[in-house]
Order: C-alpha cells, then sequence, then structure tokens
C-alpha cells in the first residue's frame, strides 16, 4: 500500500459517504479497488441500488510530488470539464467533491462498468477495436482548448508550451532532489539536454485538454454485441493539464514508441480523426515526452514506498529507458 493512500474501512466509506449524500441512501456493501498508487479507492453499493467510487485523496500530512497539490479537486474540474464541452468521451459522472478538516478530500462517482484494458490484454482479448475507440475519444478530448498551457488549479504552467514543459520537468527535478532520487545523470545535464532541443516545442500553438494517465489501466471496456470489448470508460483523470495531444500518445504505448507503431490501432484511430505529422520535429517531442514520464515515474518511487527491493523490474526498466532517452537528446 502507498503512504499516499489513506487506510479506509467500511465505518469510514459510511462517514464519506453520509457527507456526500445525505443519510440516505445508505450503504450496502463496499470494498477496495485495486490498481492506483496515489488515493484510496472503494467501490460501493448503495441501498438504493446504485454502483458508486469513493476515492479519497491522501492526509494532509504526508509529503506529495509538486505537481501532486490538490489532485483530488483537479479531477474534479476534468470531470465537470469533460462532461459539459467533450460529452462523448465517457467518463464517470461526478456526484460530489468534498473537502472536510478531518475527511480530507474526495470524491464520488458512478461507478463504469467494464474491465481495464490491461487485464483485457493479459487475458488474450481481441483489443485492437477498443483502441481504436479510445484513440478517437482522445482525439474528441483534444478539441477542448485551454486558455494557458500546463496544469490548472495554480500549479505549474505558463503561457507557451515551452515554458510549462521545461517548468513541469524543473518541478521533477527539484522533487528529484528533495528525495535523494538517483538519477542516471545529474540534474543540470538532464536540463542541458531539454534545452538544446526545447526550440521543437514552439510547433505547439493550442493548449489542448490531456488527459496524460492513459495506460492501459485506465481503460475500461465492455463486451459488444458480438463479444468483441467496446470501450466503456477512460478513468483517473486527476493528472490532467493542457498541452500537445502528441503527449497522449506516450503513456497509451508505455514503454514503446509511438512513431515506430503508426499502424497501431490507437494511433491510426486518432490520425483519421486528428491527422499529424510524425516528421523529425514531431518524434522529438515525443521523445521529450517519454523523458517526462519516465522521470516522473522514477522520482515518484519513493513517495510510493517503492524500492529496488519492493519492485526491481519497475527500477531497472525505468532507469534503461531514461539512460535510453537522455542518450538519443545527447546524440547528433
Amino acid at each position: 500500500m502507498s503512504p499516499t493512500q489513506r487506510r479506509l474501512d467500511p465505518d469510514q466509506v459510511r462517514r464519506y459517504l453520509a457527507a456526500s449524500l445525505g443519510p440516505h441512501p445508505g450503504v450496502a456493501d463496499c470494498g477496495p479497488l485495486d490498481g492506483g498508487g496515489f488515493a484510496a479507492v472503494w467501490w460501493v453499493t448503495l441501498d438504493d441500488g446504485r454502483a458508486v467510487v469513493l476515492k479519497v485523496g491522501p492526509p494532509p500530512q504526508v509529503p506529495l510530488l509538486r505537481y501532486e497539490r490538490d489532485m483530488i479537486g483537479a479531477e474534479a474540474r476534468y470531470l465537470r470539464l469533460v462532461a459539459a464541452r467533450a460529452p462523448a468521451v465517457p467518463v464517470p459522472p461526478l456526484l460530489h467533491h468534498g473537502h472536510d478538516p478531518v475527511l480530507g478530500d474526495w470524491l464520488l462517482t458512478g461507478l463504469l462498468p467494464g474491465r481495464t484494458l490491461w487485464d483485457l490484454t493479459r487475458a488474450g482479448a481481441e483489443v485492437g477495436p477498443v483502441r481504436a475507440e479510445f484513440g478517437r475519444a482522445l482525439a474528441t478530448l483534444h478539441g477542448v482548448t485551454g486558455d494557458r498551457y500546463g496544469y490548472d488549479g495554480g500549479r505549474t504552467g505558463a503561457s507557451t508550451w515551452r515554458g510549462a514543459y521545461t517548468a513541469m520537468l524543473d518541478d521533477l527535478l527539484a522533487d528529484a532532489a528533495d528525495w535523494s532520487v538517483p538519477l542516471p545523470v545529474p540534474a543540470a545535464r538532464i536540463r542541458e539536454l531539454v534545452d538544446r532541443h526545447a526550440h521543437v516545442l514552439d510547433a505547439v500553438r493550442r493548449p489542448a485538454l490531456l488527459h496524460f494517465d492513459g495506460w492501459a489501466g485506465n481503460v475500461l471496456a465492455v463486451d459488444g454485441p458480438d463479444g468483441t470489448p467496446r470501450l466503456s470508460g477512460l478513468v483517473d483523470g486527476e493528472r490532467h493539464l493542457w498541452g500537445d495531444p502528441l503527449l497522449d500518445l506516450v503513456s497509451p504505448l508505455l514503454f514503446r514508441r509511438a512513431e515506430d507503431e503508426p499502424d497501431d490501432p490507437l494511433v491510426r484511430a486518432y490520425r483519421a480523426v486528428a491527422p499529424f505529422s510524425l516528421d523529425a520535429g514531431a518524434r522529438r517531442r515525443l521523445g521529450l515526452y517519454r523523458l517526462h514520464l519516465y522521470l516522473l515515474m522514477t522520482v515518484e518511487m519513493p513517495s510510493r514506498g517503492i524500492t529496488a527491493e519492493s519492485d526491481p523490474w519497475r527500477v531497472d526498466r525505468l532507469a534503461e529507458l531514461l539512460d535510453a532517452e537522455l542518450s538519443d537528446l545527447g546524440g547528433p
């Protein structure tokens, strides 16, 4: 269990439900949901038969990364935004966003049906059609335009995408120093390599709404009439930000390279709706975005209680991937 996750029990869950909906309806049954590493998440069946999800943020004394401030509030804003401006994208309906000195920050949402794309892939299901639907949903999401790049809610952002990206990278490097996270090369060298190529970010002229965390565990699917999985939901939007749509092609192809897989169902379906080039500039931007993601995943490990002993594969794999992206940036 991550140090950022509150320890809940059924009685506490009932307190959150009462603070959200009042004394009625009550809780018929509940239990924890697996998969996340930041908030505590429980499924709840209400007395009236509704299925809902309770997501509770970390206790106030728990140290977080800089961008993680007010992430529960960020998800509430994301859900309202998508419902209002991109209603075709299936996200959980927001029922309540609460804040209390004792209970902290929490969300209550509807429970979307389906299994994760991660589970379906491991089970050997045919996931090409649902990945294509996911690609089209991302293209729709990216049609929503903001007025600033980066994070919302007073967190790191800028008037240009280059400014926002480099500021977010600086935050992660500062977090790495705070948590004594070892990096493949010194932070100053990482910043030097990024600065060498940051001009490619100036091609981005519109702050699109990005989910950012679209790995397979955050994509839900149900069986269609013919038994083929179909997209039923996109969850966990608390890390959303505003920027380059290409950034959203990194997490869905985690540990892979979108530019090397133009025929992946997600990439192909996305480009059919929102065409984009895979020229040298776009490829360099994708490399910068992978660097950002792998750095984030590396820097967050101490705050999640992850060590080389508890998860050696993740530690070694991220070190290898970070080194590869940095080597690419340092090449000719």
